[in-house]
């Protein structure tokens, strides 16, 4: 059977995974009275809440005699690290983008990587049936795109599609029948080469792992595409590492193929195929699969290195150990080495006093996702504000700097840019009118001056803007950036909350936290109004006496809490404050929950 091996790529929420639904049920691969939920490759909980693409995940569809292997891959910078080496493993892409919004950044960054490999692209301009869709400036925006990356004659010269995801159809002019996908079928597989892996049947077996899964039956799963070679159940292959030194030798217990939305078990795996194999247990991701007498790895993708660490430690509030089941440090270390051994993009490592690590990662995204996580599978951690990694280079200090495109209402982009450029220290490189009353600014601004600002941006905007950032350069370090403006309401006593000490402390401050609370010493219980941390009383009851006054039975009324989420209590804190995370609690709490300590640090810190 002929083979083409794609990935669909865009920017995040431009319709990949809808697409491959249509795919999917166009091509066959469901029964017609099958119930499918929508977005079917988005499989885990966070993805379907959140309606982002966390993991590359493969799938498969038959074509008039064709197999058509097709990697859906996500479309936030924070999972880069899945997206650099799912391109390896095809030979051409689908790049999809917004009629209305054109090319983003995360499109320019998969975009570059794709054309680095010298793939051929497909641009399908998809919601051209939005009402403010400007499908034909969105094309010449990609063009412009491709010959600012240094696309090849060949790349330039992309066949192009107009597309609606979700009503499923997809044709080569936009007057076109717009009836079902025919069209898109029929030209991945004219247009997308089969894989030249496939002449090399009769040379020994070579696959470089780029993704690793764990089946609870089978155990763990490389999957990849093989360059050379078959490869039957039961043989024995070596595991290489990068430098090409042998890490294991093992017998393959099963090889499993994607077909629609599972996998299946074949007998024979050959050159060209994308598939997933059991039996090995140290090889890992870009990691080389080879026949015995293999002697050189083969050459993996190198990965873009983390920008940001947060301290991950065990859980040490008074009121640990009440929800969760894994408290204990080395339980946590273990559930974070096997994070890092599945997602490359991430790095751990220990600190002196063995009962916190640090995670160095991507960005606030990536690392919420993975406390989210840890958070559902019954872990206590307390987590520390997210720090920018620096880099010496030729003796200098340097930091990450990121390009943010920003898309919002006119009305408020002079506060915006006054945020990113004054306070941020951003640098404004483009500033142009998107659409009618919208205006699109980027600028390249510190990775540092965007920890928090999301949530700062969202009230600037009143929600309307939409706000996007991927990483651009190591750049000079460009000096002190002030942090949050002020300071919090900190209680001075364990217990339960009162409602009428709460009442009597709202002119203080915004509140985190509502009547019947569970708090303790050191916790942070609100914002205060004002620049310094204040000791408030969050248990002081109303004096009861035996006189009886008009008045004394009126309930109290309190205003609402703010509930801050996870990703926003994170970016929230200070250097000297914690997020504590349980599986039904966030709480923040200073480092130091003794007033005494407290005083001690600062002095120190001072």
């Amino acid at each position: 059977m002929e083979l083409r091996n794609i990935a669909i790529i865009a920017h995040v929420d431009h319709g990949k995974t809808t697409l491959v639904d249509e795919m999917l049920k166009q091509s066959g691969v469901f029964r017609d009275n099958q119930a499918v939920a929508e977005r079917a490759m988005d499989s885990n909980d966070l993805e379907r809440e959140r309606g982002i693409t966390i993991l590359a995940k493969a799938t498969s569809v038959e074509w008039k005699g064709t197999r058509i292997n097709i990697v859906d891959t996500p479309g936030h910078a924070d999972f880069g690290g899945e997206v650099e080496r799912i391109l390896s493993m095809v030979d051409g892409v689908v790049l999809l983008v917004d009629a209305a919004e054109g090319p983003m950044p995360q499109t320019k960054f998969v975009t570059s990587k794709a054309l680095a490999l010298g793939l051929k692209p497909i641009v399908v301009v998809n919601k051209v049936d939005k009402p403010d869709g400007e499908p034909d400036r969105a094309l010449d925006e990609c063009f412009d795109l491709f010959a600012n990356l240094g696309a090849s004659d060949e790349q330039l010269d992309f066949p192009t599609m107009y597309a609606s995801g979700r009503s499923g159809w997809a044709d080569m002019s936009l007057e076109g029948p717009r009836e079902d996908l025919t069209a898109m079928f029929d030209l991945i597989v004219e247009h997308v080469p089969a894989p030249a892996q496939q002449n090399r049947k009769d040379e020994p077996f070579r696959m470089l792992a780029t993704t690793l899964g764990h089946d609870a039956f089978i155990g763990r799963l490389l999957t990849g595409r093989v360059e050379s070679g078959t490869l039957k159940a039961g043989e024995t292959m070596k595991g290489l590492s990068r430098d090409g030194t042998q890490i294991e030798s093992f017998r393959v217990t099963k090889i499993l193929a994607f077909r629609g939305l599972t996998q299946q078990p074949i007998d024979v795996a050959e050159a060209g195929d994308i598939v997933s194999i059991a039996g090995m247990a140290k090889v890992t991701v870009a990691d080389s699969i080879v026949d015995p007498e293999v002697t050189e790895a083969m050459e993996a993708q190198p990965i873009d290195p983390p920008t940001i660490t947060v301290t991950f430690g065990i859980n040490d509030s008074p009121l640990a150990g009440r929800d969760g089941k894994h408290v204990q440090s080395r339980v946590i270390r273990n559930r974070l080495m096997k994070e890092a051994e599945t997602n490359v993009a991430i790095r751990i490592t220990d600190t002196p006093g063995g009962d916190a690590f640090e995670v160095a990662g991507r960005g606030e995204l990536q690392m919420g996702v993975l406390i989210e996580n840890m958070r559902r599978e019954g872990f206590e951690l307390s987590i520390s504000r997210p720090q920018v990694l620096f880099r010496e280079i030729d003796g200098e200090r340097h930091e990450p700097v990121e390009e943010v495109t920003i898309d919002v209402d006119d009305e408020y982009s002079g506060v915006v840019i006054e945020k990113l450029t004054g306070v941020r220290k951003g640098s404004l490189t483009e500033m142009k009118p998107a659409g009618a009353g919208k205006t699109r600014v980027i600028a390249h601004v510190p990775s540092r001056g965007l920890i928090g600002y999301q949530g700062e941006f969202m009230t600037d905007t009143r929600g309307t803007g939409v706000l996007n950032r991927v990483f651009h350069e190591w750049a000079p370090y460009k000096g002190k950036i002030p942090g949050r403006r002020a300071g919090v309401l900190i209680s001075m006593d364990s217990g339960q909350s009162v409602a009428f000490a709460l009442w009597n402390l709202e002119e203080r401050g915004k509140m985190f936290i509502g009547a019947q609370a569970n708090v303790y010493q050191g916790m942070i219980i609100g914002e205060h109004s004002r620049e310094n941390d204040l000791e408030v009383n969050p248990l002081k009851g109303k004096k009861l006496t035996n006189v009886r006054a008009s008045g004394t039975d009126e309930a109290v009324r309190l205003t609402t809490p703010v509930t801050l989420s996870l990703e926003q209590s994170i970016a929230y804190i200070d250097n000297d404050e914690l997020v504590e995370v349980t599986p039904n609690a966030i709480r923040l709490r200073k480092r130091h929950l003794d007033p005494h300590e407290r005083k001690r640090a600062s002095r120190a810190a001072g």
